[in-house]
C-alpha cells in the first residue's frame, strides 16, 4: 500500500470505553467525501467509526497551517481485548479501487499513551503560607492527587474538584458529572524548607503521572499564558501535552516589563497633588456614606481597608459597617475604631444574614447624600472621594458615579489588571458587570429602588447596579483608578467553577432587568464565566432589506448571497442589488439568473460615478423593508442566526444601529466595533486578533454599545435612516458609516456591536493607497468634514473608549 496524505493530529484513549482509541486527523488535499478510513492491528481489521467536522471552527483550529483545512475527521477505533500482544496499528484510506497506508503507530507507544494522564497546571503559587495548585487532569474516573516533598513524604492537602466546560472541545465524550478541574492546597507554614514538590496524579485504572512543582516560591509565578497561546486547551488539542508544556515554559522564560507599573508611576497623583486636594474647598460638600458588609473578615485586611478610608483627601464621609460574624473577634477592634473616630459606625449582628442582608444592615446606619459600596478587604486610594466630590461640584444632578479599578496582590505590594472602562454602556452591562467598583449612588435614588435582594447573593451588587441605573437620569463615569480590588487565589477570577452560583445569580439579575424594563428576552451563560448572552423573544419577523452595492465580482456576490440563502434561520428578507457601472457581460447574466430563480431579489441600476453614500441611499429608496442591512458584496455569513441576532437587537426602541463581528479570511478580527480617534481619525477595534481572542476584558465577545460600527455589515431601522437623512453623500468613499452612526447617536439611539453575528469580510488587509492627487484631495476633504462636523469626539474623546488607553493601536493597550 502506498503512503497517503492523511495527517493524524492527535491520538489518545477514550475516557470511558475500554480498548478504544480516539483520533483526529485531516486530508492534505482537503477531499473528504468518498473516502473510508480503516484500521488494522498486525493485519487484522478493527472496527472504525468516523465523523466529519466542518466549518469556521475547524478553520480557526488549524489557523496558521500551510494549507487551509476545512474538514477534520474524528474517529474511534475498537481494539481487540488482547491488543497489547500486537506490534503495530496501521490506518489506511480506501477510495474507489485503491487503498493507501495513512498512519502507523507501534503498540509499545500506544501502551505508553494509555498510561499517561492528560493534565495542565494553570497556577502554582504560595498564598499566605499555603501552596495552591490549580489546573485540570483527565483520566479514568476520578483522579486522586497527592503532594510529596523532596524526600517523598506526603504533604497533607485539601483537594477540591470542579467541572470544566472548556475541555469539551478536547474531550467531547466528557459527561457533565466529571470534574477534571482541581485545586490542591497544602499548608506549608511549618515547612519553609520545602522548595520542590511533586504532584502525583493517579486515576482509577492506576495510571500515574508525576508533575514536579518548583516555581511556587518564585514571586508567585502564575502559568497564565493560555490566552496568549490562543488558549492552552486548543494548543493541547493541536499539539499534545508535551508540546503544550514546552510552549508554556518558553513563554515563562521571557520576562515581560510591567507596563502598568510604569503607567502608574507616570499618571498616579504625586504627593504634591494629594496635598493640594487636602487644601481644596468645594462649594458643595456631599456626605459620602461608605457601606461595608463584614463576615469573618481578615483583621489585617480590615485594618488596611479602614486606613484607606481614613486617608481620603476629601473628609466629609462616614463609614458604615455591619458584621455578620456571630460572636466575632472583630467586635473589640471595631469598638476601638468607632471610639477613636466618630465617623466610623458599626453594628454587630447576632446572625449572618448573607451578604445582601448584612449590607442592608449597614445601609440602615447611613445619613449621607451618596452611598458608596466597598468590599471588606479592598483598598480605596486616597483621592477617590475627592474625585467623586469634584464631579458632583461640576454637576449636582448626577445620580450614579463609577470609576475605573485595578487589582492588588494579597500582600498589597503589586497592582495589576487595570480595568479602564467605557462610559455608561447599557448593553455591555447586560453582557457583564463591567461597572463593579468604585460605585456610588444618590441616597434618595437608593431609597426609591430599595435594598439589596438576597435572591441574587453572589451577584447582589450586579442586581443593585441594574436597578440604580434603570432609575438614574444622569450616570457619570470617572476615568481614573479609584479602587484596588484585592485578588484572592480562591476568588471567582482564579477558580471560576468554585462559584457557579454567583454566575447563575448574575444571569438572573440580567434577566430581571429585562423584565423590569419590558423587553422580552431571556439570558444565557456565554462561553466565558461571568459573561452573558441576551436572547430576545420577539414574536414579530419584520422584513429586512439587504442592500448590496455591486460592480462585477459576481463570484464574491454569489458567495455572499448563497451564504444567507443556505444558512440563515431568518427567512423574511429581500436582496436589493445596486448595480454600479459593471462592464463584464457575465455580471448581467448573473443578475438575470438570480432574479429569475428568486422572487426576493431585485437589481436596481445606479448610473452615476462611484459614491458609496449615494449608491446606498438609492438602494434604500428601492427597498421595501422596515429594517435595512447595508452589506458589502465581499462578505460571507457564518452563523445561521446572524440575521436573527442583528434584527432582534435592532427591534429594541432604544437601538438605531447594529453591527457585526467580521473576520478576515484567516480568521483574524477585521471589525469588532469602531472607536473615534484611533489613528487620529477613526478605526476598528482589535484588528488582527484571533477570532477566539476575547479581547480587553471580554470586549471582543460581549455585546456592547459603541460610537460607530462599519457599514460593511450594518443594520438599521428604516425610520432612523430616514430621520437622519441617510448617508451623507458628501462622504464619497470614507467615513460615511462613521458619520451616519454619529448622527444616529445624536438622535438618542444606541449603536450596538453584536459579536454573535459573525461574517467573513474578504477585504484585503492591505488596502489601496490614496495615491493620486484627486484621491488625496477627496480623502482630505472627507477627513476635514468629519472633524468639523463632530469636534466634540476629537476634543473630549470617544465616550465608549477610555482616555487612559492608546489611540495608536486597536488592542486597548495602555496609553504611553
Amino acid at each position: 500500500m502506498e503512503n497517503n496524505k492523511f495527517f493524524v493530529e492527535k491520538i489518545r484513549f477514550h475516557l470511558y470505553k475500554k480498548n478504544t482509541i480516539s483520533f483526529v486527523g485531516w486530508y492534505f488535499d482537503g477531499h473528504v467525501r468518498g473516502r473510508e478510513i480503516r484500521a488494522f492491528l498486525d493485519g487484522k481489521e478493527c472496527d472504525v467509526q468516523c465523523d466529519i467536522h466542518s466549518g469556521a471552527e475547524v478553520r480557526q483550529k488549524y489557523l496558521g497551517n500551510f494549507n487551509e483545512i476545512n474538514d477534520e475527521i474524528i474517529g474511534m477505533i475498537t481494539l481487540p481485548q488482547d491488543w497489547k500482544k500486537g506490534k503495530r496499528l496501521v490506518l489506511t484510506v480506501r477510495e474507489e479501487n485503491s487503498e493507501k497506508k495513512a498512519y502507523a503507530i507501534a503498540v509499545r507507544i500506544l501502551k505508553k499513551i494509555q498510561t499517561q494522564l492528560d493534565y495542565y497546571i494553570e497556577t502554582e503559587k504560595m498564598m499566605e503560607e499555603n501552596l495552591v495548585v490549580i489546573g485540570w487532569c483527565m483520566g479514568a474516573g476520578d483522579v486522586q492527587f497527592t503532594l510529596l516533598d523532596e524526600q517523598g513524604n506526603i504533604l497533607p492537602a485539601e483537594v477540591s474538584r470542579y467541572y470544566r466546560k472548556d475541555l469539551k472541545a478536547v474531550f467531547p465524550e466528557q459527561d457533565a458529572e466529571r470534574k477534571p478541574g482541581f485545586q490542591v492546597k497544602a499548608d506549608l507554614h511549618d515547612r519553609r524548607d520545602v522548595r520542590k514538590v511533586r504532584l502525583v496524579m493517579e486515576d482509577e485504572d492506576r495510571h500515574r503521572t508525576v508533575c514536579v512543582l518548583k516555581e511556587f516560591r518564585s514571586e508567585n509565578k502564575v502559568l497564565k499564558y493560555a490566552s496568549k497561546a490562543g488558549n492552552a486547551v486548543r494548543y493541547l488539542e493541536r499539539n499534545g501535552m508535551s508540546a503544550t508544556i514546552r510552549k508554556v515554559q518558553t513563554k515563562l522564560g521571557k520576562k515581560e516589563a510591567s507596563s502598568y507599573e510604569q503607567w502608574r508611576a507616570h499618571y498616579e497623583p504625586k504627593p504634591e497633588e494629594i496635598e493640594q486636594q487636602r487644601r481644596t474647598e468645594f462649594r458643595y460638600n456631599p456626605l459620602f456614606s461608605i457601606v461595608v458588609p463584614l463576615y469573618k473578615t481578615n483583621e489585617q485586611f480590615l485594618n488596611e481597608m479602614i486606613h484607606s478610608i481614613e486617608e481620603q483627601t476629601y473628609t466629609n464621609w462616614e463609614l458604615c459597617l455591619a458584621d455578620g460574624s456571630a460572636d466575632s473577634s472583630l467586635t473589640r477592634r471595631l469598638e476601638q475604631y468607632s471610639a477613636a473616630n466618630p465617623k466610623i459606625k458599626f453594628i454587630s449582628l447576632t446572625e449572618n444574614k448573607g451578604i445582601s442582608g448584612n449590607t442592608n444592615e449597614a445601609l440602615a446606619l447611613v445619613q449621607g447624600d451618596y452611598i458608596v459600596l466597598v468590599d471588606h478587604d479592598d483598598i480605596v486610594p486616597s483621592e477617590a472621594l475627592f474625585e467623586f466630590a469634584k464631579a458632583l461640584n461640576e454637576d449636582e444632578t448626577i445620580d450614579v458615579l463609577y470609576s475605573d479599578e485595578d487589582k492588588i496582590s494579597m500582600n498589597g505590594k503589586k497592582y495589576f489588571e487595570p480595568h479602564f472602562k467605557s462610559d455608561y454602556n447599557p448593553d455591555l452591562l447586560c453582557s457583564m458587570n463591567y461597572i463593579c467598583h468604585l460605585f456610588a449612588v444618590k441616597r434618595t435614588l437608593q431609597q426609591q429602588i430599595g435594598l439589596f435582594q438576597s435572591e441574587y447573593d453572589g451577584a447582589q451588587d450586579y442586581d443593585f447596579i441594574f436597578r440604580c441605573c434603570e432609575a438614574a437620569q444622569n450616570i457619570r463615569h470617572i476615568p481614573k483608578i479609584l479602587y484596588h480590588w484585592r485578588c484572592h487565589m480562591e476568588s471567582t477570577a482564579a477558580n471560576p467553577e468554585s462559584k457557579l452560583y454567583a454566575f447563575e445569580a448574575g444571569r438572573k439579575a440580567v434577566e430581571a432587568h429585562y423584565h423590569r424594563v419590558g423587553i422580552p428576552a431571556h439570558v444565557e451563560h456565554a462561553q466565558f464565566y461571568g459573561m452573558y448572552h441576551t436572547v430576545y423573544d420577539w414574536k414579530e419577523t419584520p422584513l429586512i432589506s439587504i442592500i448590496i452595492p455591486n460592480k462585477d465580482h459576481i463570484d464574491d456576490l454569489q458567495k455572499c448571497m448563497n451564504s444567507i440563502y443556505e444558512k440563515s434561520d431568518y427567512h423574511n428578507y429581500e436582496f436589493v442589488i445596486v448595480e454600479n457601472n459593471s462592464t463584464e457581460q457575465e455580471t448581467f447574466a448573473f443578475y438575470k439568473k438570480i432574479t429569475s430563480e428568486h422572487d426576493n431579489v431585485k437589481v436596481v441600476y445606479y448610473k452615476g460615478e462611484f459614491n458609496y453614500s449615494k449608491i446606498n441611499n438609492f438602494g434604500v429608496s428601492e427597498a421595501n423593508g422596515e429594517y435595512l442591512l447595508l452589506l458589502n458584496n465581499d462578505t460571507e455569513m457564518i452563523n445561521a442566526d446572524c440575521l436573527t441576532e442583528m434584527v432582534h437587537y435592532c427591534m429594541r426602541e432604544d437601538v438605531g444601529i447594529v453591527g457585526a463581528r467580521l473576520y478576515y479570511a484567516d480568521d483574524t478580527i477585521q471589525h469588532a466595533g469602531a472607536v473615534i480617534g484611533f489613528g487620529g481619525m477613526a478605526g476598528h477595534t482589535f484588528i488582527g486578533k484571533s477570532r477566539y481572542d476575547i479581547g480587553y476584558f471580554g470586549r471582543i465577545v460581549c455585546a456592547q454599545d459603541y460610537s460607530a460600527v462599519t457599514a460593511a455589515c450594518l443594520m438599521t431601522k428604516r425610520s432612523v435612516y430616514e430621520a437622519v437623512g441617510g448617508l451623507d453623500e458628501k462622504y464619497q468613499v470614507a467615513f460615511n458609516d462613521i458619520d451616519y452612526c454619529l448622527k444616529v447617536r445624536k438622535l438618542g439611539k444606541l449603536v450596538v456591536y453584536n459579536p454573535y453575528a459573525e461574517l467573513y469580510h474578504y477585504e484585503s488587509k492591505s488596502r489601496g493607497l490614496e495615491d493620486t492627487p484627486e484621491k488625496v484631495e477627496r480623502f482630505s476633504g472627507e477627513v476635514e468634514r468629519l472633524v468639523t462636523n463632530w469636534p466634540e469626539y476629537f476634543k473630549k474623546g470617544d465616550p465608549y473608549y477610555n482616555k487612559n488607553l492608546t489611540l495608536d493601536n486597536s488592542d486597548f493597550s495602555l496609553r504611553r
